[in-house]
């Protein structure tokens, strides 16, 4: 058994980390009601857009076609956007949605038969990753802190944009962390590019909108907004995702350090009680001795 001075020391240290992640948990906690308030406050204007430009892809008659609408039929050249944290601590939440990326990645490559595959990482846990696994990373941007600004994320989401654009890339993709609430946040994998309208629902029948001042100049404004647009709401909700899952991860280390404290405690008092009754031992023997 360790000895007393060993067990206070151990006890001290858990204590202090138990203050650490205390005040990590309530400093994420702040952080967490901003983030999703930015983030819920975004929705609104990322779905909206997000419909509009579904129901453009499903338009039957066009004076311009843009080529964010052209599908390909033979996909073998893909772009992925990854999203994740700069910063670690926050439980599995960058593990999980790398794990999908992963995994999508090993599917394209040996199902799809896909034969080039660029990654654009925003996050340092993402960009770390992808670069030890050996991927083709062509753009990247870290240190975001904990405000989305669209402005950074302009170059790198447009080495991509342009790649599509140039016909280099078949399709886009972007992984990311949707945010439920603050207990559950879910790994997404979404097709960015060519917009696909399927999913959403578009209403049925011949329809198409009326353009001014002409098709080409709304389309093309329309076509940068959905794409910056749904990058930023993809950004906020890992932000929002990020900082509940930190908050969550932090209690419970916290929780955790109080359950080894209480541990500690208790070896402490049997060894504290263990070595009173040896000194009383050794008294009651000696004096047995000096009597005797």
């Amino acid at each position: 058994m360790a000895g007393s001075k060993e067990i206070r020391t151990k006890i001290k240290s858990v204590q202090n980390t138990r203050k650490i992640t205390k005040a990590m948990e309530m400093v994420a906690a702040s952080k967490m009601r901003k983030a999703q308030e930015r983030m819920r406050s975004a929705r609104p204007y990322s779905e909206k857009i997000r419909r509009l430009a579904a129901n453009l892809s499903q338009a039957l008659v066009t004076d311009y076609r843009h080529p964010f609408l052209a599908k390909s039929a033979n996909v073998k050249r893909v772009g992925l956007i990854v999203v994740t944290t700069d910063k670690g601590l926050c439980g599995g939440l960058n593990t999980n949605i790398l794990r999908q990326s992963m995994n999508a990645m090993r599917q394209w490559e040996e199902k799809d038969g896909v034969t080039d595959m660029r990654v654009c990482c925003i996050g340092s846990k993402g960009l770390g990753f992808m670069q030890r696994l050996g991927a083709k990373v062509v753009s990247h941007v870290t240190h975001m802190g904990d405000t989305p600004h669209l402005e950074k994320m302009i170059g790198p989401m447009k080495v991509m944009i342009d790649a599509f654009q140039n016909n280099e890339l078949d399709a886009i993709y972007i992984a990311y962390t949707r945010f439920v609430n603050t207990m559950k946040q879910e790994p997404v994998l979404e097709q960015l590019l060519p917009l696909c309208g399927e999913k959403l629902g578009t209403p049925e029948g011949g329809w198409d909108y009326l353009y001014e001042p002409d098709a080409e100049v709304v389309i093309n404004d329309l076509m940068v907004r959905y794409v910056e647009a749904l990058i930023y709401q993809g950004v906020a909700e890992n932000m929002a995702s990020e900082q509940s899952a930190r908050m969550v991860a932090m209690k419970a280390a916290t929780d955790n350090a109080g359950s080894v404290i209480k541990e500690l405690q208790l070896v402490y008092n049997k060894a504290r009680q263990a070595a009173i009754t040896k000194e009383i031992s050794e008294i009651v023997g000696g004096a047995a001795a000096i009597a005797g």
